[in-house]
């Protein structure tokens, strides 16, 4: 079977394109890997329609269970390779290959999850992979961006209006060449995050420690420019 589109992504923008394809009664497949940085959000207060905020978890399920009540074919598959066809593309998961006449990349950012203690047990709880989505609950708080690249500083940017301080910690990586009032840098590598009922301290390898609110995981590249660029796609970035 020849798929109209292929879609490699179920969060709102895959899942969206999925709706309007099929819509227009046009066959769509929509590939994921399953978890997603989406899931991970405790609340988000800012997504159209709802008054009361809705969890990115609830959120998520809820948009795949929508694309499949209206008939869209969503499979729980890695996309590992996609091959240029005469008329069309072939997909390549794991488990089987798929071909489509267009494709559509919406993986959105990859968070590369660092490994450190107490990442996962304070994930909603003073732990998140979304400045835009939780910046809000930190308002003339202490936070700290974990990271060292282009996306830990666009996280910053998104702090600096609401946060009273912001630490980067790099874990041990490179310096980024980055200047604020209200921003402190330091390359120390992490042991721990701990706290009691949400986070409360950063634990470094060399026995010191750091006070702080709320952390923000800014690891990762775009997963859809990898593939992208894998295909020769001209890509352009600010």
């Amino acid at each position: 079977m020849v798929y109209d589109c292929l879609i490699i992504g179920a969060g709102p923008a895959g899942i969206t394109s999925s709706l309007y394809i099929t819509r227009a009664n046009l066959k769509a497949l929509v590939l994921y890997q399953g978890e997603s940085a989406l899931e991970k959000t405790n609340l988000i207060q800012n997504y159209y329609g709802f008054s009361d905020g809705i969890s990115g978890k609830q959120l998520y399920e809820t948009g795949i269970k929508q694309a499949q009540n209206l008939g869209v074919e969503v499979k729980m598959e890695e996309a590992t390779k996609i091959q240029i066809l005469q008329n069309g593309f072939k997909v390549i998961t794991p488990k089987a290959e798929y071909e489509a006449k267009t494709i559509i990349l919406a993986t959105g950012n990859s968070k590369n999850k660092p490994k450190i203690i107490g990442i996962e047990e304070f994930e909603g709880r003073g732990v998140s992979y979304c400045a835009v989505c939780d910046g809000f609950f930190y308002r003339n708080k202490e936070v700290c961006v974990i990271g060292s690249g282009n996306y830990a500083i666009s996280e910053v940017n998104e702090l600096i209006a609401i946060a009273k301080k912001i630490t980067i910690l790099t874990n041990g990586e490179r310096k980024p060449e980055f200047r604020a009032d209200n921003i402190d840098i330091e390359t120390k590598e992490i042991k721990e995050i701990a706290g009691k009922d949400k986070v409360e301290e950063i634990q470094f390898k060399d026995g010191k420690t750091l006070k702080t609110d709320g952390i923000f995981i800014a690891q990762g590249v775009a997963g859809s420019l990898d593939f992208a660029k894998k295909l020769g796609i001209m890509t352009r970035t600010k």
